[in-house]
């Protein structure tokens, strides 16, 4: 698998991914393709300089920054690691579940923030739903290379599955009757993330304990999947600060 720009193939050279070469383009280069050369050759990872136009051929667009690499498949995590992750940090689990998200900027997107907010780890269905490419990896900044995805069959009995860990299930629906702020996300909690045009099945919908809303006073009555998703996030990742002072 091929990735590409500057902060995805640092992050995964941070993370010790296996990486089997890495490509930059003859001539000039920025300090900062300089350091994930010199980077990646204390680690052993080989270096070919390629021409601009084998590049862009490689890449299939000219949005590789001068630098790209080719990886080992990404792989998927289990369900233990997620629950070890949390126990090694001494918190309650905390992860997201993304049930229909099929575009992969979305998905690599929410993959950042849930990372950034020390989300022990997602859930993704193997049915309708992006899997990790490269658009996800680029997307998520190198973030997909620093927490667990796990794929899963059947949303529904994983759900149960959850809840018999003790984990509640918050789901975000506009039309929902409480926010989102108002409510205890400072628990063992999975957030379910549904996609824009359908939000959650509905299915999906009454497995949940709780559901939650964003207040939008616009316009415009929704959000794309990946803001909304950082939105709470952010509010989780709050509560359990401020518990801990």
């Amino acid at each position: 698998m091929i990735i590409y720009g500057k902060n995805p193939i640092l992050e995964a050279l941070a993370s010790n991914q296996p990486i089997n070469k890495i490509y930059v383009i003859k001539g000039k280069r920025s300090s900062s393709v300089s350091n994930i050369i010199l980077l990646a050759r204390q680690k052993g990872v080989p270096v070919r300089e390629i021409a601009r136009e084998k590049m862009r051929e490689l890449a299939g667009h000219d949005s590789h920054q001068g630098i790209m690499a080719e990886v080992s498949q990404l792989s998927y995590s289990e369900m233990d690691v997620i629950f070890q992750r949390a126990q090694e940090k001494a918190e309650s689990p905390l992860l997201a579940i993304i049930d229909e998200i099929q575009d992969p900027h979305n998905l690599g997107a929410i993959i950042r923030s849930a990372e950034a907010f020390g989300f022990h780890g997602l859930l993704l269905p193997k049915d309708r739903s992006a899997g990790l490419t490269e658009i996800v990896a680029k997307t998520s900044a190198g973030a997909v290379s620093h927490i667990p995805v796990v794929r899963i069959t059947n949303l529904a009995r994983t759900i149960d599955e959850l809840k018999n860990k003790n984990v509640w299930i918050a789901g975000t629906d506009q039309a929902a009757e409480e926010t989102f702020y108002r409510l205890d996300l400072n628990r063992a909690l999975a957030i379910v993330i549904g996609s824009e045009s359908k939000g959650m099945r509905q299915l999906t919908k009454k497995k949940c304990d709780f559901l939650m809303k964003i207040p939008l006073v616009g316009k415009v009555n929704s959000l794309n999947a990946s803001v909304a998703a950082a939105i709470v996030f952010c509010e989780a990742r709050r509560q359990r600060q401020l518990s801990s002072k």
